[in-house]
């Protein structure tokens, strides 16, 4: 069996450190050597999973980077760390998530693995690793012309000084240059490898898709009545979970569209439930209850469970864990098409319309809640076989052992 080194910003918190974990215990249960670089968050007492750096160190080279104006350069302690670690284990094939968050030289660890003729994966979770600058292009595609002019510079690198958009840009390309054949490019949906494929960057390298898995021992069809009881809700269920909900009309996670929604339906019999860390600058309308963040993954199931639909209002995301969770649990998801979601949704339970148009959004939400999809057990188990965790891990190590033959 192949030695995999995974290396990802976080490990067992956040979407991308539970894949992580999640991918790197599956491996252990089935053979393979396996180990594990991050940068950020808690310590894990996890056997091969080695923490490169601390929060202190990572949020001077955040600072340091908002100085220089490059995002994905600094980082020498802890990369040379990483370089050090992967010299001695001498992996057969590095698998990079998240490298972002300040925690590794981009640039210098792709050039070290491209000169060390190391067999890499490249999963891509969000747009920055051919961007070589923002997470979230959002519609601009400066992207493929070398990012000369940025227009949105503040918010793609938060520089407080310098545009060297054009500069990150260049070094990325000179660092994944040469690669050949020893590069293998995955991304979270069909829309994600669509938008690589066509970058000047990544372009040239093998493009595929695995869509990132979910825990459907926890995220199922179980009996959650007892939640509503809890919170004292007789109402039909509308449920929004997000990483970050901001009532701003700008915010890239569409918060003030939930509170529209609820508005335009204040005389329905219908609750809005949101879950996630919250900020709100407006007032929350009456039928909307904000939980803020869970702690455990079950209570989410929970939620999921007795809501009618969940609601997406991204402007874009590459894949959604909220969306295949929701259809794990069996509970159909409407939303705005933002890209990813629509993608890799189940077309039987979701439906998305133009982003912005209220009109649409609120027709489906009520054909939603009056029933219109009444086949929880079936959405459930076809959901099962596109996002379990078990799929995710086959695709993956069938990648490994692809991989290992050229």
């Amino acid at each position: 069996m192949p030695k995999v080194l995974q290396i990802n910003s976080v490990y067992g918190i956040g979407s991308t450190g539970r894949l992580t974990r999640d991918l790197h215990h599956a491996l252990v249960r089935d053979g393979f050597e396996s180990i594990v670089l991050y940068g950020r968050g808690p310590s894990s007492q996890d056997e091969c999973v080695i923490r490169v750096c601390s929060d202190l160190y990572g949020k001077a080279q955040s600072l340091a980077s908002r100085l220089t104006g490059l995002s994905y350069g600094g980082c020498s302690l802890s990369t040379a760390t990483i370089l050090k670690i992967m010299s001695k284990a001498q992996p057969d094939i590095v698998h990079l998530q998240c490298v972002n968050e300040h925690f590794v030289n981009v640039y210098r660890l792709m050039s070290w693995l491209r000169d060390s003729q190391i067999r890499t994966i490249l999963t891509l979770h969000a747009d920055f690793m051919f961007t070589a600058n923002c997470g979230s292009s959002l519609g601009c595609e400066g992207w493929q012309d070398g990012c000369r002019v940025c227009p949105n510079v503040k918010r793609a690198t938060k520089s407080l000084l310098l545009n060297r958009t054009a500069e990150s840009y260049n070094r990325l390309r000179i660092a994944f240059d040469g690669f050949g054949d020893r590069l293998s490019v995955v991304s979270v949906s069909p829309w994600l490898m669509e938008r690589a494929k066509n970058s000047p960057i990544l372009g040239s390298f093998k493009h595929s898709t695995i869509m990132n898995g979910v825990d459907t021992t926890t995220f199922q069809p179980t009996e959650s009545q007892d939640i509503r009881r809890l919170h004292g809700l007789t109402n039909r269920i509308v449920l929004h979970v997000t990483a970050q909900f901001d009532d701003s009309p700008s915010h890239l996670k569409g918060g003030s569209y939930v509170f529209e929604l609820a508005r335009r339906m204040s005389n329905d019999p219908v609750t809005f439930v949101v879950i996630g860390p919250s900020r709100v600058s407006g007032t929350v309308p009456n039928n909307v209850l904000m939980l803020g963040k869970l702690s455990e993954a079950s209570e989410l199931a929970r939620w999921y469970n007795v809501a009618s639909c969940t609601l997406l209002t991204s402007k874009q995301e590459t894949f959604s864990l909220v969306c295949a969770e929701s259809l794990c649990c069996g509970t159909p998801v409407v939303g705005f098409r933002a890209g990813g979601p629509e993608s890799i949704a189940y077309p039987a339970a979701s439906v998305f319309v133009s982003h912005g148009d209220m009109d649409a959004l609120e027709a489906c939400v009520r054909e939603a809640i009056q029933g219109k999809w009444n086949r929880r057990a079936s959405i459930a188990d076809q959901a099962c076989l596109m996002y379990s965790n078990d799929v995710m891990v086959k695709h993956y190590e069938e990648e490994y052992r692809r991989m290992m033959c050229h």
